[in-house]
């Protein structure tokens, strides 16, 4: 028994010995680092400020993979929830990261359930084409990203933390919701707008921060290799001295800090989500609002706040869309939010019908023309889409794993069956989105 109590005793200890340091990448947001490879191109260039209902800038701040009372239960997090408004009914999408991070820029996973390196059509619309269409600045910035436009699927580079460490993956694609798009990643122009931290150093010290801005911290800063506290200590390092910054935080900034999905995938996929900067009125500082929000929130919000157009898909589904409810009782949105009392369940994967999902695959479908978003404005329609391919009109999902296990002659190896799984699958899917794109 009393080895047992020694035992248990040194427990915290042993977890504390081993529980990572926090090690910044530089000496503070503001200024260019050399642990990121590839300093800034010069300053982003934007047009004027296009002015909206209850804020002229919108920024999203993502972290990974932490269950709502986890995140809430750490002393950084209480600090921040002090300074704006607690959502704590906000859930992810689907598990795991990559379809959440094409969800919150596209209004759709198209049956994705998997970190694997896709690419969507050109002719599927973003939230980018809507900012467009109203001269809406906008960039993602992207924390050990190598260079602007950067496509490759990872970065590995020395590690900044341990010098005799070995090289450390800190980037990854499947955390840049905008490169995933084709219409994004093809077009130069849009391209370099997706920008690394050094960029985001000089844009916030030369005060050329767009409107529309998506952060994403490294691996082990958003706590996917580490844990919540060392993400807490980024936040003091890196988010809490730009909340002070006049060129980051305007009297018209709304911020959002949140996660891409909770941690235990057999729960209710519930995210700590914060709404914060100055934008949020002061007598809703430390409030908690409890309406029904997913990830299609961000995009109905926006949509909402500079009236925009919707994109047809999840931004317009009034259960998982609703705009957030201080944009209706502070600043009078002509806008009703869905009272949900049972909620559509967002933990499941595998099993959602789409172009993505070789399982359940559907082609690639156009917008819900008749949709209307939160906006007001029409839905959004890229060139080169098929308007007729509608979700009824694309007919019941397809098994293309088991079609392509089907053609297989038996005799090869189980490696040589499984390549022909996956290549059927892709052949298969690729001819689909072809005849969708033309």
């Amino acid at each position: 028994m009393v080895a047992l109590l020694a035992l248990a005793a040194a427990i915290p200890a042993v977890l504390g010995a081993t529980a990572p340091a926090f090690v910044p990448a530089g000496t503070g947001p503001t200024v260019q680092s050399a642990n990121y490879t590839g300093m800034s191109n010069g300053t982003l260039q934007n047009g004027p400020i296009v002015p909206g209902l209850a804020f002229d800038r919108f920024i999203q701040i993502w972290f990974e993979n932490t269950d709502f009372a986890v995140a809430n239960g750490t002393a950084t997090f209480q600090q921040l929830a002090a300074q704006g408004i607690l959502l704590d009914n906000f859930v992810a999408v689907t598990h795991p990261s990559e379809p959440n991070y094409a969800a919150i820029v596209g209004g759709d996973f198209w049956g994705m359930s998997d970190d694997n390196l896709h690419v969507m059509p050109s002719n599927i619309s973003t939230i980018v084409d809507l900012l467009e269409a109203k001269n809406i600045s906008w960039a993602s910035y992207q924390e050990n990203m190598p260079a602007d436009g950067y496509l490759a699927y990872n970065y590995t580079q020395p590690d900044y933390r341990n010098a005799s460490a070995p090289p450390y993956t800190f980037y990854v694609r499947k955390h840049n919701p905008l490169v995933l798009y084709d219409s994004i990643a093809s077009v130069p122009s849009r391209n370099m707008r997706n920008r690394n931290f050094n960029d985001f150093a000089v844009d916030v010290s030369n005060n050329t921060l767009p409107q529309w801005i998506f952060i994403t911290p490294n691996l082990v800063d958003d706590a996917h290799d580490t844990t919540i506290d060392y993400t807490a200590s980024f936040i003091q390092y890196w988010v809490i001295p730009l909340l002070t910054n006049p060129n980051f935080n305007t009297e018209r900034t709304l911020i959002l800090i949140t996660f891409d999905e909770n941690d235990t995938y057999t729960t209710k996929n519930q995210i700590w989500s914060l709404l914060l900067g100055g934008a949020v009125p002061a007598s809703l500082y430390g409030t908690t609002d409890s309406t029904f929000y997913s990830h299609y929130s961000c995009l109905s919000s926006v949509e909402a706040n500079w009236g925009l157009g919707s994109l047809g898909r999840g931004d317009t589904n009034k259960t998982m869309s609703n705009v957030f409810e201080f944009l209706l009782t502070e600043y009078h949105l002509n806008y009703t939010n869905t009272n949900v009392t049972n909620p559509p369940l967002t933990n499941i994967t595998g099993t959602i019908p789409g172009p993505l999902n070789p399982d359940y695959w559907v082609t690639w479908t156009a917008p819900d023309m008749s949709a209307v978003g939160a906006g007001g404005g029409q839905v959004f329609v890229s060139s080169g889409t098929n308007t007729s391919l509608t979700a009824a009109a694309a007919g019941a999902p397809v098994n293309l794993t088991a079609l392509a296990s089907s053609n297989s002659t038996g005799s090869g190896s189980t490696s040589d069956a499984m390549s022909l799984r996956v290549a059927g699958s892709a052949v298969l899917a690729a001819a689909a989105g072809a005849l969708f794109l033309f």
